[in-house]
Formats: structure tokens, sequence, C-alpha cells
């Protein structure tokens, strides 16, 4: 006689075998997902990076047109079009303007490369000759020549990507003008399009701000750092304040890279451990103020993301996508920060992103940067 079958328990086996099958499926698509990421790195990268800068000028773009001369308005096309030529000359300016600073680096670098490995090994001296000697002989090892070859074959890539983010922001503005009823017949809901408007609102916001302050902190920081290095006549001090400026958009680690790089570069000049410490006690200095002071400051409340949060965004971006995902790793989490928190089913994931673990409320989302520093319960 065969046993009967228990109805609860077939009735489990099954949502069990269902939940095996969803948790297969969410690991095999982000296996793919992250292989498409990897593939197409170039192109997402200048993608991304073409739709920050239109979220930048997005909203310079619609104040001129609603500017007047005389009883005529600015059209929108003539303010998107007059944007998008400023922003390929800044572009194209820009990269030639690093691929300058890219030569000077190899230039110097191949002729500091015999005395480098020395100088380096000479900072582990204390631990003894034999641990100094094992140094010496790793870094004579290291076929600097070659890298440097690798290194300004890369840099063509620079040049390449402007032209990439030029024509992506171009069609960008293109479909500017179109987006608000494509939204309306993509969603079908005239009231849920225009919340998902004001969600992607508040993103661009939010990212916009966060560039702007990063942009004056790290642009004040780089200004400070290559003063430092011609106060002390340092080789390379255009090319170490562009280096910093940029850093220090890497959040936490970027003033730690900035100032090691300073420190190598003045030991390595002048082999005096006592001016390489004058230098590094200033260069800290200056990124300890700028970056721990000035800089929360000027941020407010506006963003509140989770520092341990935003050191694995950067090191995955950073392992998906190099140094540029690195670079884009903070806007990419502001935006997921947005988005799960207006999704119940993805308001978890808000929770650990935010500092706080308060990720704020719709109404909270579009206050002026003013109004977001205040503490809660504060006069409105």
């Amino acid at each position: 006689m065969q046993p009967k079958l228990d109805p609860q328990s077939h009735k489990q086996s099954t949502v069990d075998l269902a939940r095996v099958q969803s948790a297969a499926l969410i690991i095999i698509a982000f296996a793919v997902v992250l292989f498409l990421l990897v593939q197409a790195r170039f192109m997402l990268v200048s993608l991304a990076t073409a739709i920050v800068l239109f979220s930048l000028t997005s909203a310079v773009i619609d104040f001129i047109a609603r500017q007047r001369l005389g009883p005529f308005r600015v059209p929108d096309v003539v303010a998107s079009i007059a944007a998008l030529v400023l922003i390929a000359a800044a572009l194209m300016a820009a990269s030639g303007f690093m691929l300058t600073q890219i030569n000077n680096v190899l230039i110097t670098t191949v002729s500091f490369a015999e005395q480098a490995p020395t100088a380096v090994a000479s900072l582990f001296g204390f631990m003894g000759e034999g641990t100094e000697a094992a140094i010496l002989s790793a870094l004579q090892s290291f076929d600097v020549g070659s890298y440097a070859r690798t290194l300004a074959g890369r840099a063509s890539d620079v040049t390449q990507a402007a032209v990439l983010v030029i024509l992506f922001v171009g069609f960008l503005f293109a479909e500017r003008i179109w987006f608000d009823i494509k939204l309306v017949n993509l969603i079908g809901d005239p009231q849920r399009a225009a919340r998902v408007s004001k969600i992607i609102s508040s993103i661009i916001w939010r990212v916009n701000y966060y560039l702007w302050v990063k942009t004056v902190v790290s642009a004040l920081t780089g200004l400070m750092t290559y003063a430092l290095a011609v106060t002390f006549d340092i080789e390379l001090a255009v090319a170490i304040g562009l280096i910093t400026f940029m850093l220090n958009f890497l959040p936490n680690v970027g003033s730690i890279i900035a100032t090691a790089l300073i420190a190598l570069i003045a030991h390595v000049q002048f082999h005096d451990p006592a001016t390489t410490i004058v230098i590094v006690s200033i260069a800290g200095v200056i990124q300890f103020i700028n970056g721990n002071i000035i800089d929360p400051m000027m941020m407010g409340r506006a963003l509140r993301l989770s520092s341990f949060g935003i050191i694995l965004s950067l090191a995955f971006w950073g392992a998906v996508w190099g140094i540029p995902g690195m670079f884009l790793s903070v806007p990419i989490m502001v935006m997921l920060l947005v988005v799960c928190s207006h999704v119940p089913a993805l308001r978890p994931i808000a929770i650990l992103l935010s500092r706080e673990g308060l990720p704020e409320e719709e109404t909270a989302l579009y206050r002026s940067p003013d109004r977001q520093r205040q503490p809660h319960g504060a006069a409105r």
C-alpha cells in the first residue's frame, strides 16, 4: 500500500523549488550583466560620462532658454547647440592638455627610472640591510620602459573617448525635447509619469550638486598642491596638481594616493628625508582641511551615503570599469539610492546605502541644499 502524500509537504517542496529556481536565475542574470558590463566597458563608460555631462548642462540650458532678448526668447535648440559646442571644445581641450601632461610624466618617469628604485628602497633601511636589498632587487626587476610604452599607447583612448562622449551628448540633447512625451506614452499614466520625472530630476539634482561641490573642493586642493610643488621646486608641478585634482574625485582613497604620490616624487628628486617629511606634512594638512572640513561643510546633507557603501561601490566599479568606473562609482550610487528609496521592494537596499539607515522620504528629496543641511525638527 503506497503512503499518502501530504498536500502541505508537497506545497512546501514546490515553494522551495521555485525559490531555488529564482535564485539560480538571479545569479545567471547577474553573471550575464557583469559579463556585458566588462565587454562593453569602453562604450558604457563613455555613455555614463555623457549622461553625467548632460545632467550637468541640462539645467543651464533650461536657464538660458528662459532668458529673453527684448521681445524674443532664446530658442531651446539654440541653447542646446551652444551647450554642445562648449562641451565639445572643453572636452577636446581637456584631452589635449591631458595628453601633454601624460607625455611629460612619461619622459620624467623614464629619466627617474634608474634612481627611483634606490630612493624607494632606502625608505625601508630601518628594517635592515637584507630587507632593503630585497626591495631594491624587486624594484629593479620592473621594466619601467615597457610600462611607459603601454601607457603611451593607452593615452590615445582619451581622444577616442572624448569624441564618443561628444556624440552621445549631442544625441541626448536632441532627445530631451521629446523626453516628457515619450515618458508619458511609455508608462501610460500621466501621474506615474510625473512621479518618475520627479525622481529623475532628483537624481540629476543630487548628482549635479555632488559634482559641483567635488569640482570646487578638488580644484582648490589641486591648486594648493600645485603651489606647494612650485614652492619646493618639485618637477612635474602642473601634472601633480592635475593628478591631485582628479584623484580627489575618488572618495576616501584618492587623497591618500595623491599624498603618497607627491611624497614619492619629492623623495626621488631630493633624496632628503627631512624635506620629504615637510612636503608630505603640508600636503596632508591640505588634504585634511579640504576633505574633512570644507567638503562636508559644502556637501551638507545633500548626499547621505554610507561610507562602507562608497568603498564597496568604489571597489566594484573599479574592478568592472577600471579607473573610470571608480570616478563614476559615487554618481551611480546616488542614482541607486534615490531609485531604491522610491521602490518599496528595494527600500532595504536604500537603507543599507544611506548613512544613518534612514533614506529620506519623497518630499525631502527635492529640498534645496540649505534646507537639507537643517537637522530634523528644525524650523522650516
